[in-house]
């Protein structure tokens, strides 16, 4: 049996508890939604950066995030992670360097951000402005790779 994905966009969007579950659920649903409309292709570099999108979301804010997955035009995947934490990061368009410095080779942490900048072909991120209440309303990080999604064996 053959998937046909549709011409027009698609998109799956999620919420997810803080939970450290959250993160394997994350990926168990971009499986099956890339799955789901043929794109295999796409699978092991959308779940790696999603899940390194939502473990951020986990560690670092206090509260639920969500989960958009789109498929566009072109055979091109938008994967957006909303989480409560206004700050947003180098490189999605935060105070820094447009690039993530490499992680020391001991360092048990510290490589996400540097693969979705290795990894996806666009990347960016928002801050969502004034909530209820004046809190800040969180920030979108998104990312976005080609028709031709895969990790590569070796990277130059």
């Amino acid at each position: 049996m053959v998937t046909v994905a549709p011409s027009h966009p698609w998109t799956y969007a999620l919420r997810l508890p803080r939970d450290p579950r959250a993160v394997r659920v994350a990926r168990m649903t971009v499986r099956a939604a890339l799955d789901g409309h043929g794109r295999q292709d796409a699978v092991d570099v959308v779940e790696l950066l999603t899940s390194e999108l939502v473990t951020n979301a986990y560690l670092h804010t206090e509260g639920a995030a969500s989960l958009r997955l789109t498929g566009l035009s072109g055979g091109r995947l938008r994967v957006g992670v909303w989480d409560s934490d206004p700050c947003v990061p180098a490189p999605f368009g935060g105070a820094g360097a447009d690039s993530v410095p490499l992680a020391p080779p001991d360092a048990g942490s510290g490589r996400g951000l540097r693969l979705v900048q290795e990894y996806a072909d666009s990347w960016g991120g928002w801050a969502l402005g004034d909530g209820a209440l004046g809190r800040g309303a969180g920030k979108l990080l998104w990312f976005e790779v080609g028709g031709r999604a895969a990790l590569p064996l070796s990277r130059k």
